[in-house]
């Protein structure tokens, strides 16, 4: 069984960038695909990307197209997310996720972090 953690979330102007990174235990995270996903209070959680096991297959949120990357270090156990020209509208907390198989579909992953918390000001 995965264990993950993010980090790197914090408040950041509309415009600018963060990259949050998921670090996971376990010796099998390579075998995962492996999503973000993010959530504001009150509303359903948004896919945001995914990753397949391998880093060949990535897909993207359409509200995050052209603007988020995902990318992942099976040496490292770790998977991450570049975010740049950040808007007020991608304030939520962003958590990322282990599947088999690589999704878009939140009840497909069957492990999630503690999330973190991104806030986009105006």
């Amino acid at each position: 069984q995965v264990q993950l953690a993010e980090s790197g979330g914090g408040l950041v102007q509309a415009g600018g960038s963060l990259r949050l990174s998921c670090a996971a235990s376990g010796r099998t995270f390579s075998t995962y695909g492996m999503g973000w996903f993010r959530q504001v209070s009150g509303k359903d959680r948004e896919f945001v990307s995914a990753i397949s096991s391998t880093a060949k297959t990535t897909f993207y949120g359409d509200s995050v197209k052209g603007r988020f990357t995902i990318s992942r270090d099976n040496a490292k156990n770790a998977v991450y997310l570049q975010m740049n020209s950040l808007k007020p509208e991608d304030t939520a907390v962003y958590y990322c996720a282990a599947s088999i198989g690589t999704w878009s579909t939140a009840s497909k992953y069957h492990t999630w972090g503690q999330g973190t918390q991104v806030t986009v000001s105006s």
